[in-house]
Order: structure tokens, then sequence, then C-alpha cells
């Protein structure tokens, strides 16, 4: 099958030179740019992918193109597949039941070191590390599937076990890694050892441009020493071996110095390393999160994973993967949420009826379970995908990580609604005066932060929304771009503009997915829904560039509804599929089709706001208003407060 990104790949080989067509500041514009933000921007488009030629389900909505057949029949998990999993999951419920309590963890900040023991010895520290390292070599659906049984019972040891191996020295070394690394670190994090990954720094969040923690390599270039310090380093103050991003010394590269990061495998225990630090939370309060200095450590050249200067393409890389952790952890909080929520709504009695005869009350409940349905189709269609090799599937991931962590939050928010003062009353609280100890707030403290770490969601919108931009950059972003001739631009134009008129009028057809095989009636139309929507998507997206040009990348709050939109599309095919699955399955049809219909119709009302607000907004006044309090203008809204 073609994909849509190969026609523009071709013409942009084809018509403009080989400078042009790199995914660089051939496609944008930096001649105008602060050094930093062009520094910043070089070194991300230098460290990224492109899309691979077929693309993906989700990065083709972008451009009106509804290929339903990629996730569609829904890849189910293999029978062996799932059976591989379930001596896992049997012993990890039993020992979170029996011996983690999530209550006690939270009183005293700290996780039992004989819950330490107790998960290593069920392999839970190397779900995905192959068995001849150690580990369980078990799939990502069944390492999900494990995330949801921890993400329901505690949050502290979802984010122990999660950021060991989801982004700590398995995951970049199973990627990346030389046989020799593996053979030296795998069995040593599979077997318990705590591994954690050192990427942010004070002034270093998500722009790694501005790093200032340092790699220089010693005269014979045998070692590199290590200077400065890291932050917020998740399992830091446990762990035994770290993954560390450092700058090590620029390149030339076109003529010019190009800043380098080099990850490498650290051990704790290596002389001049200090966990200096640990921080505390408003939630997660056994996070074992440090503050990571480093004075003249000395880390051996083999120790660098993936080559000297590719360390943020093992981050980025890394986090792609990482991230559908988080969706399944929230899917087991917002299942434990809702089943709370909806115990509690048939079992509190107001003016005559359970609470969740009140509409008010009913409207929550429906709305959380619609999205949990969603958020276990959306997070397990990425598993099953990634698990089948289908292709590049950042957009997906990026995706899920953004719309599960806000849904939850959202869930949660609900959740304490809900219960109302029993839902803000701590569970200790609770127990003390006779009542079940029922932890909404701690779920709701530590669910928080779902939405800032592994990439923010500001962050996760602007990704995806320059992910969105890709194909029409490699087709036309050369017009824009002043630093190139313009006879180079000029061609261009011509490219762009045959490419153009063939592309646009098709996104103007009104055809919907065609008819589809065994899809029940009820989810063919919204799957018909999601297919012309993503051809006014498409259609929106073209004309913001025509409107706004190379500036585009400035609009982030259009992007986001752009972005907004196509996670909702996202979300309706996926749920689609896997209720027509689950229908397949001998599940209850009526209950499946409910809920299935009612997030469709309620993800509908979201696109449509997000579409109008493409048309009709405030940005530029609400822009310019944070200007003028930033510059001290507004005093009165300051007057009165201590």
């Amino acid at each position: 099958m073609k994909s849509p990104l190969e026609a523009p790949e071709k013409q942009v080989a084809a018509e403009t030179s080989a400078k042009t067509a790199k995914p660089t500041s051939s496609a944008i514009d930096t001649s105008k740019m602060s050094k930093g933000k062009r520094e910043a921007l070089e070194l991300a488009e230098a460290s990224r992918d492109p899309l691979d030629d077929r693309g993906s389900f989700a990065s083709n909505l972008f451009i009106g193109r509804y290929d339903f057949d990629r996730i569609y029949p829904w890849p189910a998990q293999s029978a062996e597949d799932r059976a591989a999993g379930e001596d896992l999951l049997r012993k990890l419920e039993g020992y979170l039941r029996d011996h983690v309590d999530p209550d006690e963890i939270d009183r005293t900040g700290e996780i039992p070191p004989e819950n330490f023991k107790g998960l290593a010895e069920i392999g839970a520290f190397g779900i995905k590390v192959p068995k001849k390292y150690g580990g369980l070599g078990l799939s990502q659906y069944n390492y999900g599937r494990a995330a949801v049984l921890l993400g329901s019972w505690d949050g502290n040891v979802a984010a122990l076990v999660s950021a060991h191996q989801s982004i700590g020295v398995a995951q970049p070394l199973l990627l990346f890694g030389t046989e020799e690394q593996k053979q030296k670190y795998l069995p040593r994090v599979a077997g318990g050892e705590i591994s954690a990954f050192a990427l942010t720094e004070a002034h270093a969040g998500s722009d790694p441009a501005t790093m200032s923690l340092r790699a220089e390599p010693t005269p014979d270039g045998s070692e590199f020493v290590l200077n400065g310090e890291k932050l917020w380093c998740t399992n830091g103050v446990k762990a035994g071996v770290l993954v560390v991003m450092a700058r090590t010394p620029p390149k030339l590269v076109g003529g010019k110095d190009r800043k380098q990061i080099t990850a490498f495998i650290v051990d704790v225990e290596t002389p001049g390393l200090k966990i200096a630090y640990r921080c505390r939370f408003m939630g997660l309060r056994a996070l074992y999160n440090a503050v990571v200095n480093f004075k003249d450590v000395r880390v051996p050249r083999e120790n660098i994973i993936a080559g000297e200067g590719k360390g943020l393409k093992v981050a980025l890389t890394t986090l792609n993967t990482g991230r559908l952790t988080l969706p399944a952890a929230c899917v087991g909080v917002s299942k434990r949420l809702l089943e709370i929520s909806r115990k509690w709504a048939g079992e509190r009695v107001q003016w005559g009826v359970p609470i969740g005869q009140h509409a008010a009350i009913a409207g929550k409940i429906a709305e959380m379970a619609g999205n949990v349905f969603a958020m276990e189709a959306m997070t397990f269609l990425s598993s099953s995908l990634l698990d089948r090799k289908t292709g590049d599937l950042r957009i997906e991931t990026a995706m899920c990580k953004m719309w599960a962590t806000e849904t939850t939050w959202k869930i949660a928010d609900d959740a304490m609604q809900v219960r109302g003062g029993r839902g803000y009353e701590t569970a200790q609280s609770l127990a003390g005066r006779g009542e079940p100890p029922i932890a909404v707030e701690r779920f709701l403290r530590d669910c928080r932060v779902n939405t800032i770490f592994e990439g923010s969601s500001e962050i996760m919108r602007l990704f995806i929304a320059r992910e969105a931009l890709d194909p029409h950059l490699k087709v036309g972003g050369a017009i824009f771009n002043t630093q190139l001739p313009k006879s180079e631009r000029l061609k261009a134009v011509f490219s762009s503009g045959k490419f153009y008129a063939g592309w646009y009028p098709r996104q103007w057809l009104p055809n919907g997915a065609n008819k589809i095989d065994n899809l029940h009636r009820d989810l063919q139309k919204h799957v018909d829904y999601a297919a012309a929507g993503s051809k006014k998507l498409a259609r929106g997206l073209f004309h913001a560039m025509t409107r706004f040009g190379p500036k585009l990348d400035r609009q982030q709050l259009l992007l986001s509804r752009f972005v907004g939109i196509a996670t909702e599309l996202f979300a309706i095919s996926a749920t689609c599929s896997y209720a027509q699955w689950l229908l397949g399955q001998g599940k209850p049809g009526d209950e499946i089709l409910a809920l299935a219909d009612y997030f469709c119709r309620s993800a509908r009302l979201r696109i449509d706001t997000h579409f109008a607000g493409t048309q009709r907004n405030v940005d530029k006044r609400g822009y310019q208003l944070t200007q003028e309090l930033l510059a001290g203008k507004y005093a009165m809204l300051r007057d009165g407060i201590v």
C-alpha cells in the first residue's frame, strides 16, 4: 500500500536539492529566530527520524487519508501471548493485594524493602527483558496489562516499576545497546537492581539545547569526564545504574558547530557521583526522585549508548515507546475510580433516591465509563501494533499519553465530586471514624503528575503538531524559507502547486469510510464520521498554512486544536475497532455498543468545539493580555493579597 507521504517526499527529492530535502532548517525558516531557539530546533530536527514510508494510522489523519484497515480488524493479542503473561499477572495481583499497603506507603513516603524484594522475585523489574538476559521476555501488551494492575493499586509502585524499565536502563539498551552492554547490565536490572533515566536539568526540561551537564573526553579518548547536575531523576535515590544524557564536544556539520548530546550508562557507585537531594511532591509521596551531582565522574567510552552525539535520539525513541506504560497505568486507576463512583452513586441516597439517579451525577459517571472504554482501546491498540512492529507509532503513543493522562485527571476530579466530602477526606481519617478507607484523594494527588512527566501535555501537542506538519513542510516548506536561493524557492512553488492541485480537491469529496466488512451499523456511522472528519482536518490545516505561512509554528493554541481533533478521531476509530472485536468474542452486545456509542457521540461534540475554535477564538487577545501582565500591568489583580 502506498503512503500518502510518498508523493511529497518524492517530489521534494526530485524538485529540490539534497540540502532542501533534509527535514531541518530547509523546511523551517530559522533566519529570524533567536540563536537559542534556532539551536534548539536544529538539535531536535537533527535527532528526529522522518516518518517511515507507510506512516501510521494517526499520522494519516492529518492529511485526509483514513486507513481504517490499519487498525481493523482489531489486532488482538494472540492466545499464546496472552497465556505467556498470565503467570506474572496472577502473581502480581496477589502480591499487590496481600503485601503492598498503598495508604501506608503514602503516609510514610517509603516503599518497604520487602516490596522491592518481592517484586523482583516475581519478575516485575524485567517484564520485557528477554529471558536470555534474566527477564520474563513478555510483550508490550502484557507489560501494559501489568501496568493496569499497578496503576489500579498504587501509583508509587507503578512509577517505580515503570521508570525502572520503560525509560531506565532496560529500554534504551533493548533499542540501541550493544551485545556487551546487554549482557553486562540487563541481568542486573531484570534481577531487581533499580535503574533511572537522567535527562532533566534545572534549566533544561523540554529544551535539551540548554543542557549544561558536560562530558569531556580524556586525552586518549578512552573515557569521558562528566561534570554537572541532573534534576528530578525518578528512581535516582534507589538506583544502582543510570542512563545519563550529557553534552559532548560539538562537531562541525555543514560548516558550523552543532551541539552534541550523548547517552551514557553510569554506575551510581562511580567516584564523584552523588545523590544530593531527594525531591518531595504533592502526590506520589514515595517517589524516589533525586538531584544527582556529577563531579569529575569518569565513564568508559564503551558505556556510550548508540554512539557519540546520538543521545537525543536515544532519549526521544525511548520516551516514544515508554510513554505507553503511563496510559496503561491510567486505565487501571480510571477503572478503580469508576468502580468507586459507581458503587457510591448507587448506595448514597439524597432527596429520596440514589445520587446516581440525579442527572448531574449520572452525567459524570457516564462520561467516566465511555472514556475508560476508549482509553483502554487506544492504549492496547497501540501496544498491539508496537508488538507487531507495524511502523512508526510515535504519534499514536504521544496521543495515548496526552489523552489518557488528561482524561484520568478529569475522572479523578469527578470521582472526588461524586464522593463529596468523603472523596476529599483521607483514607486514614475515614477509617478513624469507622468508614471504609476509600482513598480518592490519594488517587487524585498521585495521578496529577501524569500530565507533566515523560513529556507534558503542552509538549505532546507541539510534538504531534510538528509531526502533522511534516508532510506539508516537505512539499511546500521551502517556499517560505528565506535562507534558500530564490531559484530553489520558485521550484518549490511549482512542485508544491502540482501536488496540491491533485490533493486538495480530494479533501472535499463527501465519502465516508465505505462499507467495512462485519462492522456493526451503529459503529459504521461513527467510522464514517471519522473518515469525513479526517478530510475536514486536512483542509483546515492546509488553510492555516496558507494563512500563516512560516509563522504557523507560533500559533500553538490553533495547532493544539488540530491535534485535539486528530486525537479524538483516533479515539473514535480505536473504540469502534475494539468494540467490534469484543462483539465477536461474545461480550454483551448491548453493553459494548452502548459504551462505544456514548463515547463516540461525546467525542464528536468535542471535535465540533475544536473546529469552531479554529475559526473563532480569542488567542491573539489572550496572548497580548499575558504579555501586558508579564510587563507589570493590571496591578489591581495583585491588590488585597498577603
